[in-house]
């Protein structure tokens, strides 16, 4: 089975009998009552319910409706449910700050706004509370027994959903994706049974994600179509050791940054990664010590990891194998593969004149797919300036070798002559266990100020001189701990909100143009 409209998805997979079952690691926020396992036909009555909600608050097909909460799968459950309607969801992260979130809802004016927290309402015709509901608020007691119309189908080039971009350089840009771009160029291509990397009947599944980004919007239009034995779906990869103990999977997928919390748990005994033979990492690369940790974690006798690089615009660009023995040799994150075979183009050009250069030569990369988005919401002109002749312009710097893999240097609003920030990070990470996080942020004026991050907040400052010796003048490195870091959904730290910390201004040697 492969997706076609991911408003009747679940009906349409739990009319095929699928056995899958699905685990949480603590109830849907919008179904708190019902426990932490469900079924297929369990989701597909969810997602209908959901739909008469959405009807009873307001929504029309055509218009937006904005989420935005604490993290859970439930942001995918309810963009089904209001595209079920017609209608498009705008999924937002809870971790947004106030004004990011009012600057957002502005600009989408949604006609109803489902939210657990206190949220500027008075861009949003109605407001769906899931918390304590603030003055005119409806709750999900107001709304629910109500029937949810019929399906309603939309044109595949109509927008299907409007998902936001990290937001590590400033607000988000609200990202729209039809169902040309997201479901019938990516997530009917993921529902394709691959060897080795597909999903199978039997496998266990995990994922471990900011549910309001697309990545997983287009896996759910995946995933379920493959019908694996159990889907285990993990809202806080903190406190998911003891989940993943239980049901130990064969396949994961997880940000970067839940990899990195991960790591401690590779080391146990009864280490719930055991039986892992495939991990997938998105969103961006993870550094090498990680990787090592979790592959040899895994008892199975070749086990793989898929790292895919790309952008919410694009979708995935390029993808990367990594075996025990290839990472055991890598001496930093950053190679990040082929372009996908006749699915996506590269090339790299000069920043300035933009024109292509040589390959070996670092420049700005441009990407060709016709997974592309179609608008920024509030922000088209935005959208222009970063398309060019059907080209999209990652506002990355990297390099496209000769042997048809691209080597990414930084992205273009954080470049340091002269250095690349990110390798620097992955060299430190090697050479230092105990260092979880580098980030080496640049500012005109001074030497790259390295951002360390270990459990408790200390260094050894002989041991960090000795790393060193043979990089680029650094300046003295600011040591402090996970959770001291302004970061966002995706765990990604906020770089120009940390560098306004340490030294007081966000200025950077690039220009920030194409972020």
């Amino acid at each position: 089975m492969r997706p076609h409209d991911m408003g009747t998805l679940f009906h349409e997979v739990a009319a095929r009998r699928t056995h899958t079952t699905v685990v949480l690691d603590r109830p849907f926020d919008i179904a708190p009552d019902r426990g932490t396992r469900f079924t297929v036909p369990q989701l597909a009555d969810l997602v209908e319910e959901a739909a008469g909600w959405l009807h009873a608050a307001g929504a029309c097909p055509g218009e937006r409706v904005a989420v935005v909460k604490r993290n859970h799968y439930d942001y995918d459950l309810l963009a089904c449910a209001a595209i079920r309607l017609g209608a498009v969801p705008a999924l937002l992260s809870g971790h947004l700050s106030d004004d990011a979130l009012e600057t957002l809802l502005k600009r989408l004016e949604p006609a109803v706004l489902v939210t657990d927290r206190p949220v500027p309402a008075h861009h949003a015709r109605r407001v769906l509370s899931l918390d304590v509901p603030g003055e005119g608020e409806l709750t999900l007691d107001d709304v629910r027994g109500t029937r949810a119309p019929a399906p309603r189908r939309r044109h595949d080039d109509d927008p299907l959903v409007v998902n936001h971009t990290s937001g590590t350089t400033g607000t988000p840009k609200l990202v729209v994706h039809t169902t040309s771009t997201i479901v019938n160029r990516l997530a009917r291509f993921e529902a394709l049974r691959i060897p080795v990397v597909g999903t199978r009947r039997d496998d266990v599944v995990a994922n471990a994600s900011s549910y309001s980004h697309g990545r997983t919007f287009c896996w759910t239009g995946s995933v379920f179509c493959l019908a694996p034995r159990k889907i285990v779906l993990l809202s806080d990869p903190a406190s998911a050791g003891e989940v993943l103990t239980a049901h130990p999977p064969t396949t994961v997928e997880a940000l970067p940054s839940a990899y990195v919390r991960w790591r401690p748990l590779a080391h146990q005994a009864d280490n719930p990664f055991r039986n892992v033979r495939l991990f997938v990492s998105t969103y961006d690369a993870v550094h090498p010590p990680v990787v090592r940790a979790l592959l040899h974690a895994s008892r199975r006798r070749r086990p793989l990891w898929m790292q895919g690089w790309g952008q919410t615009e694009t979708g995935p660009l390029t993808f990367r194998f990594l075996t025990r023995a290839a990472v055991d040799r890598a001496n930093h994150a950053r190679d990040l593969g082929r372009p996908l075979p006749g699915r996506t183009r590269l090339q790299v050009v000069d920043p300035v004149t933009f024109q292509p250069v040589p390959r070996g030569r670092p420049g700005l990369v441009l990407a060709r797919t016709g997974a592309r988005c179609t608008a920024y919401v509030g922000e088209q002109d935005r959208w222009h300036d970063k398309e060019t002749g059907g080209w999209w312009n990652t506002g990355d710097l990297g390099v496209l070798t000769r042997g048809g893999t691209v080597l990414l240097l930084d992205r273009e609003v954080d470049t340091v002559p002269g250095l690349s920030c990110l390798k620097t990070e992955d060299v430190i990470e090697n050479r230092l266990p105990e260092v979880l996080e580098c980030i080496v942020l640049g500012a005109p004026g001074s030497p790259p100020l390295p951002v360390v991050v270990t459990a408790d907040g200390h260094l050894d400052p002989l041991r960090w001189r000795s790393a060193i010796t043979d990089l680029p003048v650094l300046a003295p490195p600011h040591v402090t701990t996970w959770d001291e870091l302004p970061r966002t959904g995706t765990g990604k730290v906020r770089r120009l909100e940390l560098l306004t910390r340490l030294i007081g201004h966000a200025d950077t040697h690039g220009t920030g143009r194409w972020t």
